[in-house]
């Protein structure tokens, strides 16, 4: 059973930075693709961004491309989520999100299995 636990988020101001963290446990995490999916108040959960197994495939959604950039650290077992350019509407949980398969892409419906607790993210104008 892989354990995601997510840091970094915190309280913003509109144009600052963060920058996300995922920590996985043990060896649940080379070989598999992971993603970035956050969800705000009253919204369903959504897509952010996806890294592929080897991290040489990235996708994002419309809405942060140019603004948000993810990566991974095999070696360290981590994934980041850089966040440049937060607006108000990036105002959300973020979770960090796991392939059930392995070697996966990390594209828009890959199956992520395996969630983490999530970090706050408030961006204000």
């Amino acid at each position: 059973q892989v354990q995601l636990v997510e840091s970094g988020g915190g309280m913003v101001q509109a144009g600052e930075s963060l920058r996300l963290s995922c920590a996985a446990s043990g060896r649940t995490f080379t070989g598999y693709a992971m993603g970035w999916f956050r969800q705000a108040p009253g919204k369903e959960r959504e897509f952010v961004a996806g890294i592929s197994w080897s991290g040489g495939d990235t996708r994002y959604r419309d809405s942060v491309k140019g603004r948000f950039t993810i990566s991974r650290d095999n070696a360290k077992n981590m994934v980041y989520l850089q966040m440049n350019s937060l607006k108000p509407e990036d105002t959300a949980v973020y979770y960090c999100a796991r392939d059930r398969r392995k070697y996966g892409s990390g594209y828009p419906g890959t199956d992520f299995g395996s969630w983490g607790q999530g970090t706050q993210v408030t961006v204000s104008s």
